[in-house]
């Protein structure tokens, strides 16, 4: 029998392909997604109309550069117990697609490759920023909170707020109270929308010994938890009305998708007090389709005559 049939062929191209897909994957893609959609609309908040095309393509190059060098970082760093929880075992340095003096270099290249680039395409007040959160994400988050504390998520989401503080000063090149509640209302929202995440992987957090609110907790005290949040995020949310000040586009859509959110935030309570499996992974999606929606607002709003 010829064995050389059964044999996979990689081919340049294909070596190619899965070189650039593992560093891609280093940059946590589906998390760069996110920062952009709340980089953007706020851009048009700040101009108060369409900003500058290149403007806004350059913030964005930069800011993906920004967030994927703090993934690879927190790759590196996290390599170890990557390889304990089974929601992590196909990352590049676990599967081993990437060496970790590759992924170090990356985090390294890209990092200050997005300060340079911001401060020259931008301002250097933008740069400063993405340099912060970079050095928020990689040292408070990952090295300090995460191992050590079940508030590591609360806090260290302070990384993922940056990128509204730099959409704003990319087109202003200061700071003002409308980014700062913007600010506040991902800080808000990070924990319930993480902690529903790290209820469906309960296990593996505890197996990888990272004290998750959801390990060290039971269901019902993080369902509590995340109601309170949801209730934050939202209040938080209308002070951007009086203050923006903001239109009926936005005002509807942050009541109507706010109230949706705090109906799941409050479904997820009541399944896990009633010893019901607590479904966490519909708060976690209705998080998502909610900050998606309230910043689309934040970014049609402002283009509109009423």
């Amino acid at each position: 029998m010829d064995t050389a049939l059964e044999t996979p062929v990689t081919t340049p191209t294909r070596s190619i392909r899965r070189t650039l897909a593992a560093y891609i994957a280093l940059m946590k893609p589906r998390v760069i997604e996110l920062l952009l959609v709340t980089t953007a609309p706020v851009m048009v908040l700040a101009q108060g109309g369409l900003p500058d095309i290149w403007l806004v393509l350059a913030t964005l190059f930069g800011g993906t550069l920004s967030a994927g060098s703090a993934s690879a970082f927190n790759m590196y760093l996290d390599r170890d117990i990557d390889r304990l929880m089974r929601r992590t075992q196909n990352r590049p340095l676990v599967t081993g697609e990437v060496t970790e003096r590759q992924a170090l270099v990356f985090a390294w290249s890209i990092g200050i490759g997005s300060i340079i680039w911001l401060g020259l395409t931008t301002n250097w007040l933008a740069a400063s920023l993405s340099f912060a959160a970079i050095i928020f994400y990689v040292v408070v988050y990952t090295l300090v909170l995460k191992r050590r504390t079940e508030q590591n998520i609360v806090w260290g989401g302070i990384a993922g707020c940056f990128p509204v503080l730099i959409g704003w000063a990319a087109v202003t090149g200061s700071l003002a109270w409308e980014p700062l509640v913007l600010f506040l209302v991902v800080f808000l929202w990070t924990p319930p929308h993480y902690w529903p995440l790290s209820m469906k992987y309960r296990d593996d957090y505890a197996a990888a010994d990272v004290p998750m609110l959801a390990v060290v907790r039971d269901r019902v005290t993080v369902g509590v938890q995340v109601i309170l949040y949801a209730w934050a995020t939202v209040a938080a949310s209308l002070l951007l009305i009086p203050i923006a000040p903001m239109g009926a586009l936005y005002t509807a859509v942050a009541v109507l998708s706010g109230g949706w959110f705090i109906v799941e935030s409050h479904r997820l309570y009541g399944r896990a007090a009633r010893g019901e499996e607590p479904a966490p992974m519909k708060v976690f999606h209705s998080s998502i389709t909610y900050l998606t929606l309230l910043f689309v607002a934040v970014g049609i709003d402002p283009l509109l005559p009423f």
